[in-house]
């Protein structure tokens, strides 16, 4: 991949009752550090399997120990109250004038130059764009796996740019939730499904790890294959796992890059619904696609060229009560209307169809403003065009 592109039984706290797509919060244990052993993080990033406590604990017949409440009073705590963040913060999302710059020997690229996006809580939003459009490397920035040149970034009140390293651990862990194309990224083929989502329980300390594994596979309808191994399973239903592997820490944020892009249509539309369903329950989510059927079914759609924010798409009332419907043709049907958008230095990008129109012309135009109206048009053109 080029650099530009890219460097994945209930026990409520709470009484009430459950409902179909409700992701159930449980309580959760302080962390212990593990001695001698790797992390699993939201990110993705795999552990030893064999990995045993710092006192001693053996582990279980999946061959990871359950981590242990840790004493009071540890240093995490401290680390992250010295970190940046914001009480009740207004948006999930919150970048402003984000740049990337990713520099070799010889050049530099610039992936994102400028970018502005608010993203509230409990959105559904979709990310489009051409290969080398800065998607993928947003997308970095935001779940902690590559650091921002300039700019500001908030995820979830947290400052991205303040972040130790451990910071940046703790918040791929509990934060953020990955589901990548690659869906080997963050599972283990040689392991149950019901094991692989509860290794981010047992590496944060939660409590009722197996009932909380079990609700999780049964919503992405994989409870009947809790006890398979992932090697012995197809390509859709690994990835219906590391959705409920994702959701395994109750994250702000579910990340998802190209979700939908191994799979045949049938499971693409099950995903989709997966998904549909979190949002329902208040999950917040972002996805890279180049999905059109997906992308036209989501109610919001950012597109990004050159490393800044391009265009906004949001879902017609008439199609919002559609999502389910089989006779919707989502790859052909108009289901959204567009807008351009004007960042704060008052630039905007026109539509790749407006400029065709307006003869593909990408040097100087006529600005006029008519009837509350701003125009654009060709110098020497017909005024009555």
């Amino acid at each position: 991949m080029r650099q530009n592109e890219s460097p994945d039984n209930i026990i409520p706290v709470s009484g009430g009752t459950q409902t179909a797509g409700q992701v159930v919060q449980y309580a959760e244990e302080p962390q212990q550090e593990v001695a001698g052993a790797r992390t699993v993080d939201a990110a993705g990033v795999q552990a030893d399997v064999n990995v045993q406590t710092a006192d001693g604990a053996e582990a279980d017949a999946s061959g990871i120990a359950d981590v242990q409440p840790a004493e009071a009073g540890g240093s995490g705590k401290d680390e992250e109250q010295n970190a940046q963040t914001v009480d009740e913060p207004e948006y999930m999302i919150d970048a402003e004038g984000l740049v990337k710059i990713y520099k070799t020997k010889e050049t530099e690229v610039l992936a994102l130059s400028g970018l502005d996006l608010k993203i509230q809580k409990g959105e559904f939003t979709a990310l489009i764009g051409n290969s080398g459009s800065g998607k993928s490397t947003f997308l970095n920035m935001i779940g902690g796996l590559d650091v921002p040149s300039a700019g500001k970034l908030y995820v979830g009140g947290k400052n991205l740019f303040r972040m130790t390293e451990r910071e940046r651990v703790r918040y791929k862990r509990d934060t953020v939730g990955f589901v990548w194309q690659n869906n080997a990224r963050n599972l283990f083929p040689y392991l149950t499904a019901i094991d692989n989502v509860c290794i981010p329980m047992r590496i944060s300390g939660l409590r009722h790890k197996k009932q909380k594994a079990e609700h999780l596979l049964e919503l992405v309808g994989m409870i009947n294959h809790r006890n398979d191994r992932l090697g012995t399973l197809s390509g859709g239903e690994q990835q219906r796992i590391a959705i409920a592997i994702a959701l395994a820490n109750s994250p702000g944020l579910l990340l998802a890059d190209e979700p939908t892009g191994s799979v045949d249509e049938r499971t693409g539309d099950q995903i989709f619904e997966i998904f549909t369903k979190l949002n329902e329950s208040g999950q917040t989510i972002l996805v890279v696609t180049h999905d059109l059927a997906l992308s036209r079914k989501v109610r919001r759609v950012v597109a990004i060229r050159d490393g800044r924010i391009s265009s906004e798409r949001i879902l017609k009332e008439s199609f919002a009560d559609r999502l389910k419907e089989s006779g919707v043709d989502w790859r052909n049907e108009e289901t959204q209307e567009e807008y351009v958008v004007v960042d704060k230095a008052g630039r905007l990008q026109l539509p790749a169809d407006m400029i065709e129109k307006l003869g593909g012309s990408v040097g100087r135009l006529v600005v006029t403003y008519e009837d509350g109206q701003i125009r654009l048009k060709n110098p020497g053109s017909d005024p009555q065009k």
